[in-house]
């Protein structure tokens, strides 16, 4: 990932200007209205006009234009708030003369590497971008056999022997082309070994994994332990109340990534997202178990590896979030996500109704991480890592099954989720039943204080027009939210007073919205705003409700008066 700053200042109509290819319209520049953008890329600065009028979405088709990034792939934001609705003007973001933009690119975590040695073995495989050469030579090592060693290898790109250190992302930029690499003729050739059986290769889990009540130990106790002897990391689970038992689903995610930490595998750092987000990997070094998301690196805290600065009011990048509580709504994700008779995945695995991947609460001390100011302890998300086929913004949405879309919309409905865009939609295919199935992660943004964010980019999708299942109706029928808060409070977190406002309308809305027969498109239509300066139905709704409410009204006396709103304004929106 890379993040890049973006200065804007006014111009005058003797600045330097880039050639007006990058406006919308050549022969009609209005500079009175243009504001000058600096895209700041690898230390560059690189000067761009871009209107006031100008979109959201038509400022990131000027930087893909000029520098070739996929406006897709863009992240911008200004004054600690993205700036992700594509359709909203520059100018009602507040964007104005001498703020600072700052650009986050989204990449591929995988680069597929093609070897070829000199005698004619060829390998194709896919490698973290983060990865060094060293690494690649130890998976052509494992490709062969035993019959090119490591050790032997001299690995060359386009004529040049490259040095061990060097990252795959450095090698190549360019985010769909292929390396190719030639292992040269001097590699030895060995006999072949036996390989190790699955004993050998196992690593028992450790007592903090195994144990039954869980808490968070002291670092020295841990790093003084006899079962870690002189380990470089620490892993630990974290749990608040000692009498809730941790998901044995979570155990064997946590117990995974221990294994792989204690066998000298390094966190990978993903190129998604705009915190610090660490690819975890198994034992072999083969296969990534789970995904950490550490506080400490959300958008605006402290250790952000791509320098979005915080702001004095700790709001997170989306509007009515904190900063450092991204991890505690991921967990909160999974635990709301409540089965459906016995639902499990292709694996044979129970999932919840949605099929948010297993996530708890960790806390990892490693230098893998990104620890400016030394090595310390972190707490953070854990979640499982699922295989799949892509996200849904490689693909168009035709080919999502109803249901499937429709088991994300009651996740993002009920719990008012400020990021869900195709990036944070994955989808997988049963190879032999063609099925698809589609799996929501990222909800650092969920269960906000107040809807001004909620964003659902299947509310354009044509599946969201369709009605919901009687099986689905039955499952939102059974929904509880006084039984969600409850479930996360056992589970440690106080849910605040205004997010658990949020998760009690929310879940009304979603529940009075199916009794009268609308679709998740119409339902969240009353969610969502049209455009960044217009409120949405169900702010509308609140707001009505807050301005008729007397000062010592009670918290179930005000949720009742928005009913009775939202009674009235579902039955104009339906009649």
């Amino acid at each position: 990932m890379s993040s890049a700053g973006i200065a804007v200042s006014r111009i005058r109509a003797d600045d330097p200007v880039i050639s007006p290819r990058f406006f919308h319209n050549a022969f009609d520049l209005n500079l009175d209205e243009s504001i000058m953008v600096f895209l700041s890329v690898s230390g560059n600065m690189i000067p761009l006009r871009v209107f006031e009028s100008d979109s959201i979405e038509s400022v990131k088709m000027k930087i893909q234009s000029f520098k070739g990034f996929v406006a897709k792939s863009q992240k911008l934001v200004c004054g600690g708030r993205e700036l992700s609705r594509s359709n909203s003007l520059v100018r009602d973001y507040g964007v104005a003369n001498g703020n600072v933009l700052h650009l986050v690119l989204r990449l591929s975590d995988l680069q597929t590497v093609k070897v070829k040695t000199e005698s004619g073995k060829e390998w194709t495989f896919d490698v973290g971008r983060y990865r060094d050469v060293g690494y690649v030579k130890k998976q052509i090592a494992k490709r062969a056999k035993g019959l090119v060693e490591e050790d032997d290898q001299e690995i060359v790109y386009e004529g040049e022997p490259l040095k061990d250190q060097q990252l795959v992302d450095d090698i190549c930029k360019q985010n769909d082309a292929v390396i190719h690499l030639l292992v040269r003729k001097s590699a030895k050739i060995r006999a072949k070994r036996v390989a190790k059986n699955i004993d050998e290769l196992s690593v028992e889990a450790t007592g903090l994994v195994k144990r039954q009540a869980y808490e968070v130990k002291p670092v020295d106790s841990v790093l003084t332990s006899s079962y870690l002897r002189e380990k470089d990391f620490v892993f630990e689970p974290v749990v608040v109340n000692q009498k809730a038992e941790i998901p044995s689903a979570i155990l064997d995610v946590m117990k995974m990534t221990y294994e792989g930490l204690d066998s000298g595998n390094t966190p990978i750092r993903s190129a998604e997202g705009s915190g610090g987000v660490y690819l975890m990997q198994d034992l072999t070094g083969l296969e990534y178990v789970s995904v950490f998301k550490p506080v400490d690196e959300e958008p605006k805290a402290r250790n952000n590896p791509h320098g979005i600065p915080g702001t004095l009011d700790g709001e997170g990048l989306k509007r009515g979030t904190q900063v450092g509580k991204g991890a505690f709504r991921e967990v909160a994700a999974y635990l709301l996500d409540h089965p459906l008779n016995g639902r499990r995945n292709f694996s044979g695995e129970a999932l919840g109704f949605a099929g948010v991947p297993p996530t708890g609460l960790v806390k990892c001390l490693h230098s893998g991480f990104n620890n400016p100011d030394g090595l310390t302890p972190k707490m953070g998300s854990l979640q499982k890592f699922v295989k799949n086929d892509g996200s849904c913004e490689d693909i168009g949405p035709g080919s999502f099954p109803v249901g499937e879309v429709h088991k994300i919309s009651v996740l993002d409905i009920r719990l008012a989720n400020a990021d869900r865009h195709a990036g944070n939609i994955l989808y997988s295919k049963d190879k032999e039943t063609g099925q698809t199935v589609l799996i929501p992660i990222d909800h650092g943004y969920c269960l906000p204080d107040y809807f001004e964010d909620c964003t659902f980019e299947w509310l354009y999708w044509p599946q969201a027009k369709q009605p919901f299942s009687a099986e689905t109706v039955e499952y939102i029928r059974s929904l509880d939210a006084e039984e969600d808060i409850a479930l996360l409070k056992y589970y440690g977190w106080d849910l605040p007073v205004d997010s658990a406002r949020t998760l009690r309308i929310s879940t009304m809305l979603l529940k009075k919205g199916v009794e009268l027969g609308l679709t998740p498109y119409e339902i969240g239509s009353i969610m969502c705003r049209v455009n960044i300066n217009k409120e949405s139905v169900l702010e509308e709704i609140v707001q009505e409700a807050l301005d008729s409410a007397l000062p010592c009204t009670s918290e179930a006396g005000f949720l009742e008066t928005v009913s009775d709103i939202m009674d009235r304004r579902l039955d104009e929106i339906s009649g």
